[in-house]
C-alpha cells in the first residue's frame, strides 16, 4: 500500500486522546509493534503479527492505521520520545556529542531504528524535536546556516550507519548461531593467503587487530574534530559587517553571531529574498 504523506502527518501530529480501558487503540497498536520489532527487527514486522499479538483481526488494525509504512513512522516517533531532555549549558561540542550518544543508546534499545531506510519518512513531533536539538547545538557557532544543517545531518547518518552494522551483525549471529568472533576466527584458509599484502601484514604483526578501536567512539570523535576545525576556520574569517548595508556589527549580548545591524536591515533582506 502506497503511503499518503499527508495522512501520515495527521497521524503523527494528532492530538492525543485518552486511551480506552479496553479494546483497540492506535497507541496500543504502536506499542505492540515496537515490542515485536525489538524482538524480531523490521523484517519480522507485519500487520498480521501485530494483530495476533493484540488478539484482534488484521482488518481491525486498518481502522486505526492505513498500513505498515504509516505504522513504522508512528513507531519511530514513539520511541524517540524516550530521549531525555538535553542538559542545559555546555559548549556546542558537549551538547552535540550528548545528543549523538543519546541517539546511539536509543538504537541499542531499539536496533530496528537504523533499518528505517529512505528519505521520505514523514517526521513526527519527537523526531523534529531531536533534530532541532542537533541543530540547536551548532546554531550560534561560526558555521553558515547551510553548514549547520549539513553537519547535523552528517552526525545523524553516522549514528545510523554504526547502528545498522550492529543490526546486521546480530542478524547473522541469530541466523547462523555463530558469533562474529567465532566466524572470523575460523577463516584460516583466508589468513594463509594474506601475507602477500604488505600494509595488512605489517598491521597484523603490530597487533592492530588485537585491541580494535571502538568504531562508534572513534568515528564520533573524528567527526566532531572535523566540525570543530571548520568552526575555527570560520571564526578566523567571520564577516563582521551587516550583510545588508555593510555597517560594522557589534557583538550581541547573547554571544551569538549577528548577521544584520538592525531589524530594518533584516526585514529588507527578507523582502528581497521573497521577491527574488
Amino acid at each position: 500500500m502506497t503511503q499518503d504523506p499527508d495522512h501520515a502527518v495527521e497521524l503523527l501530529w494528532r492530538e492525543r486522546e485518552r486511551e480506552p480501558r479496553q479494546g483497540l487503540s492506535l497507541d496500543r497498536i504502536v506499542r505492540a509493534a515496537v515490542e515485536l520489532a525489538d524482538a524480531e527487527g523490521l523484517a519480522g514486522l507485519s500487520m498480521r503479527k501485530v494483530a495476533d499479538r493484540l488478539g484482534f483481526t488484521t482488518m481491525s488494525l486498518y481502522r486505526h492505521v492505513p498500513g505498515r509504512d504509516h505504522l513504522v513512522d508512528l513507531m519511530r516517533d514513539a520511541v524517540l520520545a524516550e530521549h531525555p531532555e538535553p542538559a542545559a549549558g555546555g559548549d556546542w561540542r558537549t551538547r552535540l556529542e550528548e545528543v549523538a550518544r543519546q541517539a546511539w543508546r536509543l538504537r541499542g534499545r531499539h536496533p530496528w531504528l537504523a533499518e528505517i531506510r529512505g528519505t521520505r519518512h514523514v517526521p513526527g513531533p519527537n523526531a523534529v524535536a531531536r533534530y532541532d536539538e542537533m541543530l540547536g547545538a551548532l546554531t550560534g557557532t561560526a558555521l553558515r546556516p547551510s553548514e549547520v544543517i549539513a553537519a547535523a545531518g552528517l552526525v545523524g547518518r553516522f549514528v545510523d550507519a554504526e547502528a545498522l552494522l550492529l543490526v546486521e551483525t546480530r542478524r547473522e549471529e541469530r541466523r547462523s548461531g555463530v558469533s562474529e568472533e567465532e566466524w572470523w576466527g575460523a577463516r584460516d584458509s583466508l589468513y594463509d593467503r594474506l601475507d602477500r599484502y604488505p600494509a595488512l601484514s605489517h598491521l597484523w604483526e603490530a597487533g592492530g587487530w588485537d585491541h580494535p578501536e571502538d568504531s562508534f567512539e572513534f568515528g564520533l570523535a573524528r567527526l566532531l574534530d572535523g566540525i570543530e576545525a571548520l568552526i575555527r576556520r570560520r571564526d578566523e574569517t567571520r564577516d563582521e559587517t551587516c550583510r545588508e548595508c555593510g555597517t560594522r556589527l557589534e557583538p550581541a549580548d547573547s554571544g551569538r553571531p549577528r548577521v544584520y545591524c538592525s531589524r530594518a536591515c533584516r526585514q529588507r533582506a527578507y523582502r528581497r529574498r521573497q521577491t527574488g
